[in-house]
C-alpha cells in the first residue's frame, strides 16, 4: 500500500462524485482484495499522467466476502480521484446501473478490474462522446487492429457468442462482452430503464437496445490480455446469456410484427425462415456450451448436456410456432416428438464423435467438426419431421360438410 503516497489525498468533506468531472469510470469488483490496490493505483497513475480529461474512478463492490470493501474504502480515503460504492448483492449489470444512474459526469464508463484492456485505448474510447460525435463507445477484441492474447477456448467461445448475436439479434457491433465501454450520461439515463438484466448479459442487452433506438455507436480496437484468475463462471454465464438472447429476440415489438394473418404458402415460407434462424442460433449456442463443458465433463457428457439445453431452447421456440400456426390438436404430441428428436441428435453427434476419435484421436478441432456436421444433419431431419407432423396446417372443413352439420 506504500504506492498510495504517490497521489495526493482528497480534501476532507468533499464528495468526489459531485465535483466537476469529464468522465466517471466504474470498476465492478467481487473478492478482489489481493490485487485491488495495485490495479487502482496503476489506473489512477495513468489518468493523472496520460489522460487529458478530468476523471474519477468509482470502485463498486458487489457483496464481496473477503476484504475487498475494506481495501476499496481505504483507497477512497487516501487516493485523490477514487471513491467507492457498496452493493449488498452481486451482478456486474447491477454495479454499472448503480454507478451510472447516480453519476454527474458527462460521460460514464467502465472497465474490468484486471485491466486486461490496454489503458491507451481509453482516450479514443471517450473522446467521441465528449465531442458529441458518438452516443456509445465500446472496446472490441474482434475488429481489425485489435491485438488479443488469450486461450483457444475463450477465443472460440467469444467468437461463437458474437456470431450468435449477429444471426439472432442482427447486432452490428463486433464484441458485446469486452469489459471496456463508455456512454454519454444522458444516453445512459435513456437506456438503463429499458435494460432488464443486472448480471453478465447487461452489456449485450444494453448494446442491442441502443441499436434498436438508432443511437450512434463507435468501436475502438483494443490490446487485450486474458486474466488467468478470472471470476467468470463460464457455464452459468453461457446459460444465462442464451436465456437473455431468447428473451430480447422475442420481445413485444417482434410479437406485434408477426400478428398479421398469412396464407398457407406464407406460413410455409415463414416456417422455413424461422426454423433456419432457430437452427443457426441453437447450433451456435450448442457449440458455446460444448466448448465450456468439454474440459470439465468430458466430450460425451458435454455433448449430451449441451444438446439438452439447446433442445429446451428449440422446444420453446417451436411450441410458439405451433401455437401461432395452428390450433391445439397438434400440440399434444409435441413433447414426444421433441424427446425423440433429442435422442436422434444425441445418437448422431455421439456416433460422429466416436468416429473422429477413432480416426484422428481426441482433439478439439476434430470434435468441433464432427458435432457441427452431425448437428446439421440432425437439423434437416428435425425440420422434415416437424414440418410433416407438428407444423402441418390443419385442413379446412369442406363447405358441404358445414351445411350437413347445420
Amino acid at each position: 500500500m506504500s504506492d498510495m503516497t504517490l497521489v495526493a489525498p482528497p480534501e476532507p468533506g468533499v464528495d468526489p462524485r459531485r465535483i466537476p468531472l469529464d468522465v466517471e469510470i466504474a470498476i465492478p469488483v467481487y473478492n478482489e482484495a489481493e490485487h485491488l490496490a495495485e490495479r487502482i493505483i496503476e489506473l489512477r497513475r495513468f489518468l493523472d499522467e496520460s489522460f487529458p480529461f478530468r476523471a474519477l474512478v468509482t470502485i463498486v463492490d458487489n457483496a464481496s466476502t473477503d476484504d475487498t470493501l475494506v481495501v476499496a474504502r481505504r483507497l477512497a480515503d487516501t487516493v485523490s480521484g477514487v471513491t467507492c460504492l457498496h452493493l449488498p448483492q452481486k451482478g456486474r449489470g447491477l454495479a454499472l446501473r448503480s454507478a451510472w444512474s447516480t453519476s454527474t459526469a458527462p460521460v460514464v464508463a467502465y472497465m474490468d478490474v484486471d485491466l486486461s484492456t490496454s489503458l491507451s485505448a481509453l482516450v479514443p474510447l471517450v473522446a467521441p462522446l465528449l465531442s458529441g460525435h458518438s452516443d456509445i463507445a465500446i472496446g472490441t477484441r474482434l475488429a481489425r487492429g485489435a491485438h488479443v492474447v488469450r486461450g483457444t477456448k475463450r477465443e472460440l467461445i467469444s467468437r461463437a457468442y458474437n456470431l450468435l448475436l449477429k444471426l439472432s439479434l442482427r447486432g452490428r457491433f463486433s464484441d458485446a462482452q469486452c469489459g471496456f465501454k463508455a456512454l454519454r450520461r444522458e444516453v445512459a439515463e435513456q437506456l438503463l430503464p429499458l435494460v432488464q438484466d443486472d448480471e453478465w448479459f447487461f452489456d449485450t442487452e444494453l448494446l442491442v437496445t441502443a441499436e434498436r433506438l438508432g443511437l450512434r455507436m463507435s468501436e475502438v480496437p483494443v490490446e487485450w490480455v486474458d486474466d488467468p484468475d478470472s471470476r467468470v463462471k463460464i457455464i452459468q454465464t453461457a446459460v444465462n446469456d442464451l436465456r437473455g438472447v431468447w428473451r430480447i429476440s422475442h420481445g413485444k415489438a417482434r410479437q406485434i410484427a408477426h400478428r398479421a394473418p398469412t396464407s398457407i404458402d406464407q406460413v410455409t415460407a415463414d416456417q422455413l425462415f424461422r426454423f433456419a434462424g432457430v437452427g443457426v442460433v441453437s447450433t451456435i449456442g450448442y457449440l458455446f456450451l460444448f466448448l465450456a463443458w468439454r474440459p470439465i465433463a468430458g466430450t460425451y457428457l458435454a455433448n449430451a448436456l449441451a444438446l439438452a439445453i439447446c433442445t429446451i431452447f428449440n422446444l420453446a421456440v417451436h411450441k410458439e410456432l405451433a401455437r401461432s400456426m395452428q390450433g391445439r390438436g397438434q400440440r399434444g404430441r409435441f413433447a414426444l416428438v421433441a424427446a425423440s428428436l433429442f435422442l436422434l441428435s444425441l445418437a448422431l453427434t455421439s456416433l460422429a464423435l466416436y468416429v473422429v476419435q477413432v480416426a484422428f484421436g481426441s482433439s478439439l478441432s476434430a470434435d468441433l467438426l464432427a458435432v457441427t456436421v452431425a448437428n446439421a444433419i440432425a437439423a434437416v431431419l428435425r425440420f422434415s419431421v416437424l414440418r410433416a407432423w407438428v407444423f402441418r396446417p390443419r385442413p379446412s372443413l369442406h363447405k358441404d360438410s358445414l351445411e350437413v352439420s347445420q
